[in-house]
C-alpha cells in the first residue's frame, strides 16, 4: 500500500491521480479535517489518523520543506511504523544537503529515501498527470519499484542522479524560472514608463527570445488580470530561492544573481505576506517603482 503525506494544493491532486491509477492510499495531513475530507471524496483511501502507516511499503511526502519532512518521518513516528526495506519518496521542494543527511539516517533504520520533487509545465490547473518529476536516489531497485507510482502522477519522469540530485535540479529549475519572472516584472515597469501596453509587451516577448514560463502564463493570466490565483505562495517562492542560493554558497560558487533574487523574493514576501500568491509580486514592484500597470481583461 502507498501512503501519501501532505494534502496541500499540489499534494491533493497528486494523491487523487494515484487513486485514479488504481492505488489504495493511506493519506496523512496535519489538518485532520482535510485528511478526512479527502477520504470521504476518494474511494480507496484511508486516513492515517485511523489506519497508521504500518501497512505502507511506499510513503510519499509532499510538504512545505525538508525540515517538515524530517519532522513528519522521524518525529512523527512514520519511520518507526515502517518495515525494513520500505521506501520514502520526498516530492517536496527540500534542500539537497538535508535530503542526503536524512537519507543516511533512514538507511540506518533499514529504509530507503528517494528525492523526486515536481514542477508543473502548464498552468491549466487540470492536474491530469501534467507534472515533471526529477528523481534522485542511490538504490536502483527502489527507484524501479516506485517508477510506476511516479508515472501514475506524471507524464515526465526523469532520473537525474544520486540522492539529493532531484532536489538540486528542482532548486535550479525554480531559480531559473524565478529569474525570468522577476526580470519580466522589471520589463513591464519600464514598458509602462514608455507608455507600452503590458499585454502587447508580453505578446512581443512570447514570440521572441524573452519568452519564458512567466511571460507565457502567470503574468498574462494571473498578474495583469489581478486574479492572483496561481496557487503558489510567495513564501514558497522565497523559500525555493533560498535553497538555490544556499546550494550555490555550499559549492562556493560566486552567484550574486542567486543572492539578489533571494533578497528580492524575501523582501516581497515580507511586504505582502507568506501566503500571498506569487503573482502579487507585481503589486510590490508597482509600490517600489511608483508605476501602476494597467489591468487587463479577465
Amino acid at each position: 500500500m502507498v501512503a501519501f503525506i501532505g494534502l496541500g494544493h499540489a499534494g491533493w491532486h497528486m494523491a487523487r491521480n494515484l487513486l485514479a491509477g488504481g492505488y489504495r492510499l493511506i493519506v496523512g495531513d496535519i489538518d485532520r479535517e482535510r485528511e478526512r475530507r479527502f477520504v470521504a471524496e476518494g474511494e480507496g483511501a484511508l486516513a492515517a489518523s485511523d489506519a497508521g502507516y504500518a501497512e505502507a511499503t511506499v510513503v510519499i511526502t509532499s510538504l512545505p520543506n525538508g525540515q517538515v519532512v524530517r519532522e513528519a518521518i522521524l518525529d512523527g513516528g512514520v519511520a518507526a511504523a515502517l518495515a525494513p526495506g520500505s521506501i520514502i519518496v520526498d516530492m517536496s521542494s527540500s534542500a539537497p544537503a538535508g535530503t542526503i543527511e536524512l537519507g543516511g539516517e533512514l538507511a540506518a533504520l533499514g529504509l530507503v529515501l528517494i528525492d523526486a520533487p515536481v514542477s508543473m509545465p502548464t498552468p491549466d490547473g487540470t492536474w491530469t498527470r501534467k507534472l515533471t518529476v526529477m528523481v534522485g536516489g542511490n538504490d536502483e531497485g527502489a527507484i524501479e519499484r516506485v517508477h510506476p507510482i511516479l508515472e501514475a502522477m506524471s507524464e515526465n519522469v526523469f532520473r537525474v542522479g544520486p540522492l539529493g540530485a532531484g532536489h538540486a535540479v528542482k532548486a535550479m529549475n525554480n531559480f531559473v524560472s524565478s529569474a525570468g519572472f522577476l526580470a519580466a516584472l522589471d520589463a513591464l515597469i519600464v514598458g509602462a514608463r514608455y507608455g507600452v501596453d503590458p499585454e502587447r509587451m508580453l505578446e512581443v516577448f512570447n514570440v521572441s527570445t524573452a519568452r519564458n514560463f512567466a511571460t507565457a502564463y502567470p503574468l498574462r493570466q494571473e498578474a495583469l488580470t489581478r486574479r492572483f490565483a496561481t496557487g503558489f505562495q510567495l513564501g514558497l517562492m522565497a523559500k525555493d530561492l533560498g535553497i538555490a542560493s544556499d546550494v550555490m554558497d555550499a559549492l562556493e560558487l560566486d552567484s550574486s544573481l542567486a543572492a539578489l533574487l533571494r533578497h528580492l523574493a524575501e523582501e516581497a514576501r515580507d511586504a505582502l505576506g507568506y501566503e500571498a500568491d506569487c503573482t502579487r509580486t507585481l503589486e510590490f514592484w508597482e509600490q517600489k517603482s511608483g508605476v501602476t500597470i494597467p489591468q487587463s481583461a479577465a
